[in-house]
């Protein structure tokens, strides 16, 4: 193994078997102790790597105390953790962690009367938010990790927002935290009368803390910079609130789980602004934009956050946020500063809007302002903005831009003077930053690039940091200004604020902790920032070479760079989402980070490093790992540094089918497009396990198909690409009238052996509106053409090679002459454009994937090429169209509404959806059977039911069509099916 596993070995301690032991018999909750799970919560946002002794899950207030109860009695430090989204390594420790996220997420009481509402620390902002929108309220600290960052981080963090210009930070917005202190015992941080303490549980703990306030008054005075972004250290000063009431909450926020538990948190709400503007103001040079914002925050914005060239750039490469670059960034900027007013008055907004134009050409920019004024267009533009910095992080390069002078906030007038300097500095270490967010505030996002693997690069880090925090003091600046301090920044208080101030910091954590039972390390007595011990990327960190059965030289790295593609992921936790996009439908049912892509990465990449223990890539624990990944993709395109879990499953169940083999149902699955033919000829009998009783259970306990889900039905007719060649589907083989152009059809394995009506159907649109079909045959004769997927999915890559082979030969006449190969199901078809490709590199490869358009994505560039006029039918009837979820990974469903708009006075509304839920042979599993249920309902399957008994529900994938009829009893059809009954209606 060499000297570099030996130690890592060293540094891995087994599980506390006793004390995980205890917690199992005395709490309700999960207790993870095992090594990969261990291994997930090692990591947060953060460049830090620390295995915690174990996990726990609580699922009630009551566990919370057991919890550290039995960690004081057995000697374990405890570490809180919401989203594990810190960018400082707050979350990360060898301890046991606490996760609140997945069970302690209410929202306890709201006061619509006072606009103040108390939730569990668990709760997700963005969550919050949706519940509290019909009230008209808001919780204004919007964070651009709002969509996965929980109420209890942010408290804990003093997190602050893009408008906190207008609505102040996390320390403005806490009224009262209730509270267990280390020994166990409740208490309620709130304001309080100093002089009427008698009777509360802390009152010892109280009283000290108010002597602390008043005997060091003068130097706390003086102590820290005058400007709002200072998140640093403990919150001391509100010991000493001068004119204003003494509210003890304050001192919680902001310290990181080293002084208590939150068990409640009392928050003050905003009034949801009820119009916006936005302003986006275009530089030539960064320094421009920087000297700008002083004067723009006159204005009286809510909000003035800076993008910078190299965001821009990115941007424009990531597939999901080219449009809005397209569509709102004129030219080659070198900056931007994003400008929001949010007056009720939208007509005051506007005015505002032409003020900032107007102060833009004084500035010497004229007809630099592109005006947003719709709420979609804002929308879609702060949409990239609270995507910053994962688009950041999508370099696939080795070097990443690093976390750790990011906080930095300076006063405004020297804003500019700062980001010159401190540029300098990066070109001075040979490196360059990138720069974004908060320019209202003098705090900016910087990133140097760096490669953390490398011990220069280390080192390199702690020189910028020094030079940088020097210069913000010169300043008069706060060195942490938003992301907390952790690990990365707790060191340098000491610089900042000078020793005196440091010793009340420990002072107060030894009055809340004398034992140092909470998150050890972070504020005080903390290790070295660069520390290399304790980084992600440990000193000897080393992939070795594996085989892979993918192509993956998009990246660097061992595995055809695997390596790489999976070190990308950079745990910001985007993939936690839960609002309506797709991304990721199994953690949406299970909250588990096992569950959820960053778990899952963060799990592969210690496999792949030997830090899980030789085999672990096809070890049990690894598939279990990728059990609920339903391969929908949506991580492909949702995940801002492009993270393809779908993709890397394919490696992982290789690896393991090497390994152990393949099941008897996984074979069935697998090798369906070979036995096809054979067993349509008896499709009764195939047939006669959904009818007959006992048959379905019995399946279950020999196979593993779920007994409560019916089994495709075969057809003893099916699609056959000579029959078409005789006669085509209504017995014509050619176009009436002139051919507008020709198309050749891949007939799918599972439309031609269970669904072939949909291949008619569509043979029989295309004919009507003028094309010529070929459908695709192999070369030589033989079964029909195949795309490999389903040997794939049990990871028989060799069985899918073969089969890609096949279809290539039969779709290289076509392509060699630009003809384009249309399909109807997206996994399949799409397989060209993505699998294919990997699985089989290659110029061939390479034109199919130019080629290969699902059947609306076709019609769609039909009509934008101007050869398809509309209308093409006319209804007046109503659909509920369902995205399959690779359809939405390659943004293909605004061509299936494209080519629904050509038929006049149809109505057609789209399900705002995640997986359906039955993605392939998973909905079919016995033991994956419930949690595909589980996916339907979480919007798919009620929106069906919701529908008018006389709406049409579409779905262009096999599996969705399914999942829609067993779960609701309605019959979905494909778009090809819908637009051949409209043409047909409308030509009668």
């Amino acid at each position: 193994m060499g000297p570099y596993w030996e130690n890592l070995m060293n540094v891995h301690v087994p599980a506390n078997r006793a004390l995980a032991e205890r917690l199992r018999r005395e709490i309700q909750g999960e207790v993870l102790f095992d090594r990969f799970s261990r291994g997930r919560y090692a990591t947060d946002a953060s460049i830090y790597q620390i295995e915690p002794v174990g996990v726990v899950v609580p699922k009630t207030d009551e566990d919370v105390r057991a919890a550290l109860e039995i960690a004081r009695e057995s000697g374990v430090t405890v570490l809180p953790r919401g989203g594990g989204t810190s960018q400082s390594g707050q979350t990360v420790g060898r301890s046991l962690v606490i996760d609140y996220s997945k069970y302690l997420n209410r929202l306890v009481e709201l006061d619509p009367e006072a606009g103040t509402c108390v939730v569990e620390p668990g709760i997700v902002l963005d969550e919050l938010n949706r519940q509290l929108k019909a009230t008209g309220w808001w919780f204004p600290v919007d964070v651009s990790t709002a969509s996965r960052a929980t109420l209890g981080g942010m408290t804990g963090n003093n997190s602050c927002g893009t408008r906190s210009l207008r609505y102040g930070i996390m320390r403005d917005n806490v009224l009262a935290i209730d509270a267990l202190l280390p020994d166990g015992t409740p208490a309620r941080f709130a304001e309080i009368d100093p002089s009427d303490l008698g009777g509360c549980d802390a009152e010892a703990l109280f009283r000290r803390l108010i002597a602390l306030g008043q005997r060091e008054a003068a130097h706390i005075a003086q102590a820290f910079p005058e400007v709002s972004r200072r998140v640093g250290g403990y919150l001391i000063d509100a010991l000493v609130p001068g004119n204003k009431p003494l509210n003890l909450a304050t001192l919680l926020v902001g310290s990181e789980g080293t002084l208590a538990l939150s068990r409640r948190i009392a928050v003050k709400l905003a009034r949801q602004p009820k119009n916006k503007a936005l302003g986006i103001c275009h530089f030539p040079r960064f320094r421009q934009a920087m000297e700008a914002a002083q004067h723009i925050v006159k204005l009286g914005p809510v909000a003035v956050e800076v993008v910078d060239r190299t965001l821009i750039e990115l941007a424009r490469d990531i597939a999901m946020f080219r449009p809005v670059m397209d569509t709102y960034v004129r030219g080659e900027p070198d900056a931007l500063l994003l400008t929001e007013f949010a007056e009720d008055d939208q007509a005051e907004n506007l005015r505002r809007l032409d003020r900032l134009e107007e102060l833009m050409g004084d500035l010497g920019h004229p007809d630099s302002v592109v005006k947003v004024a719709d709420a979609a267009g804002q929308k879609a533009v702060w949409g990239v903005r609270a995507s910053g910095l994962n688009i950041m992080m999508s370099m696939k390069s080795e070097g990443k831009p690093v976390s750790f002078i990011e906080d930095c906030a300076v006063p405004l007038e020297n804003l500019a003077d700062y980001t010159e300097r401190l540029t300098a500095v990066f070109e001075k270490y040979g490196t360059r930053g990138t720069w974004y967010a908060h320019a209202s505030v003098g705090c900016l996002h910087v990133r140097p690039v760096l490669n953390l693997k490398l011990e220069k690069d280390a080192n390199t880090m702690r020189a910028i940091a020094e030079e940088a925090f020097a210069l913000v003091k010169e300043y008069k600046g706060a060195h942490s200004g938003e992301h907390g301090d952790g690990l990365v920044r707790s060191e340098f208080h000491e610089m900042m604020y000078g020793r005196k101030t440091v010793e009340l910091f420990e002072e107060v954590k030894d009055t809340f902790d004398p034992t140092g039972l909470m998150n050890p390390g972070k504020i005080v007595r903390s290790p070295r920032m660069n520390d290399r011990t304790l980084f992600r990327y440990k000193p000897g960190y080393h992939v070795p070479e594996f085989e892979t059965v993918l192509d993956w030289s998009a990246y660097p790295g061992a595995g055809k760079g695997f390596q790489g593609a999976v070190e990308m992921c950079n745990n910001n936790g985007e993939c936690r989402k839960l609002d309506g996009s797709v991304m990721c439908p199994s953690y949406r049912v299970t909250r588990n980070e096992r569950d959820v892509t960053r778990g899952r990465a963060n799990t592969l990449r210690l496999a792949i490093s030997g830090q899980l223990g030789p085999g672990a890539l096809a070890s049990d624990e690894m598939l279990e790992t990728v059990k609920l990944c339903v391969s929908c993709k949506a991580c492909r395109r949702e995940c801002p540094t492009g993270v393809d879990m779908a993709r890397m499953k394919i490696e992982v169940l290789a690896a393991a089918a090497k390994r152990r083999g393949v099941s008897f149902r996984d074979r069935l699955i697998a090798y369906l497009p070979r036995y096809a033919p054979y067993a349509a000829r008896l499709a009764p009998l195939m047939n006669a396990r959904n009818v007959i009783p006992g048959a379905a259970w019995l399946t279950e306990r020999l196979i593993g198909f779920a007994a409560k889900r019916k089994l495709p039905r075969w057809t003893m007719r099916p699609f056959s690409a000579s029959a078409h060649k005789r006669g085509g589907a209504r017995g014509e083989s050619r176009p009436q009238g002139q051919t507008v152009g020709e198309v050749a059809l891949f007939a799918d394995t599972f439309n031609t052996y269970f669904e072939p009506e949909n291949l008619h159907a569509a043979i029989e649109v295309l004919e009507r509106l003028g094309y010529r079909v070929h459908v695709l045959e192999p070369v030589g004769g033989g079964r029909p053409v195949c795309c490999g997927r389903t040997f794939l999915s049990a990871g028989l890559a060799d069985e899918a090679r073969a089969e890609v082979k096949r279809l290539l030969a039969a779709v290289k006449p076509f392509t060699e002459r630009g003809v384009p190969i249309v399909g109807l199901e997206p996994s399949c078809l799409l397989s060209l454009r993505d699998e294919i490709p990997a699985l089989f590199p290659g110029e061939e490869a390479a034109k199919a994937a130019e080629c290969a358009w699902l059947f609306e994505e076709f019609l769609a560039r039909e009509i934008d090429a101007g050869r398809l006029a509309g209308p093409i039918a006319r209804s007046s009837g109503h659909l509920l169209l369902h995205g399959h979820c690779h359809q939405k990974s390659f943004n293909a469903m605004p061509a299936v509404t494209k080519v629904l708009s050509q038929v006049e006075g149809l109505t057609v509304d789209v399900v705002q959806s995640s997986c359906c839920g039955m993605a392939g042979a998973f909905g079919y599993a016995a033991e994956t059977y419930d949690i595909s249920m589980a996916m339907g309902e979480l919007s798919l399957l009620p929106a069906v039911r919701k529908a008018e008994a006389d709406c049409a529900i579409a779905a262009d994938g096999f599996s969705c069509r399914h999942q829609i009829k067993d779960g609701t009893g309605r019959q979905a059809r494909h778009v090809a099916l819908v637009l051949r009954d409209v043409l047909a209606a409308s030509e009668g």
